[in-house]
């Protein structure tokens, strides 16, 4: 059985983008350490960064004013620096309307089923980080997902089906049950935590850790 990674995560986190990076770079390692193993199995899991968000959304100007205040923008030069060291070029400044995030994890969860997960969450990431898309808009949401390779009839029932969000939000609140209260937090074959974007070998270890676990169980 291949070792599974749940990674709760948000897709307008900008700490998730970095630590999708890192752990792309960590699956490396890890092919590396057990070439004869098969890859692990990544699925991403719904957290909503702001649950009571309007379903339009709001300005971005606003939001961050009202979450940061003065602070807004020691925070995301922080943030940039980080994402410059696994090649992502934030553009904060592109962005012009914070979203709700049911509808992105709707798509998310379809994008399993399709076996396109992490296309569309990268994908996702793109559109709102590096070109400041408004993913409040259903028909931006369309071609985004689309366009990393899911079918637009599914992704069009997906949009238009309140249930598809409801799944999301249950599933956001089994993560705060969980006790998540920060993203990026990676889950390693259900029983090794780790939370934030750390470096690859970091993640690697915990990869590790949570196989010899398993196999002591066996």
């Amino acid at each position: 059985m291949p070792l599974t990674i749940d990674i709760v995560s948000d897709v307008v986190c900008p700490w998730c983008f970095v630590g999708k990076r890192k752990l792309a770079a960590a699956l490396e390692l890890y092919a590396q350490e057990r070439p004869d193993e098969p890859a692990p199995r990544v699925t991403w899991r719904p957290f909503q960064l702001n649950p009571q968000m309007p379903a339009e959304g709001m300005p971005r100007s606003e939001y961050v004013q009202r979450k940061f205040g003065r602070s807004g923008t020691e925070v995301y030069a922080r943030v940039s620096q980080a994402g410059k060291t696994v090649g992502i070029d934030f553009a904060f400044d592109r962005i012009e309307r914070q979203p709700n995030t049911l509808a992105p994890h709707a798509l998310v969860a379809l994008a399993d089923q399709h076996g396109k997960q992490d296309e569309v969450v990268d994908a996702l990431f793109n559109a709102y980080f590096l070109e400041g898309r408004d993913l409040t808009d259903a028909t931006v949401l369309a071609e985004v997902v689309t366009d990393a390779g899911l079918p637009r009839d599914a992704v069009e029932a997906c949009l238009a089906d309140d249930r598809a969000r409801d799944i999301a939000a249950r599933e956001d609140e089994q993560a705060r049950e969980m006790g998540v209260s920060g993203v990026p937090f990676f889950i390693f074959n259900g029983r090794y935590a780790v939370s934030g974007a750390h470096e690859p070998q970091t993640l690697l270890q915990a990869m590790l850790k949570s196989e010899a676990e398993t196999a002591e169980e066996r």
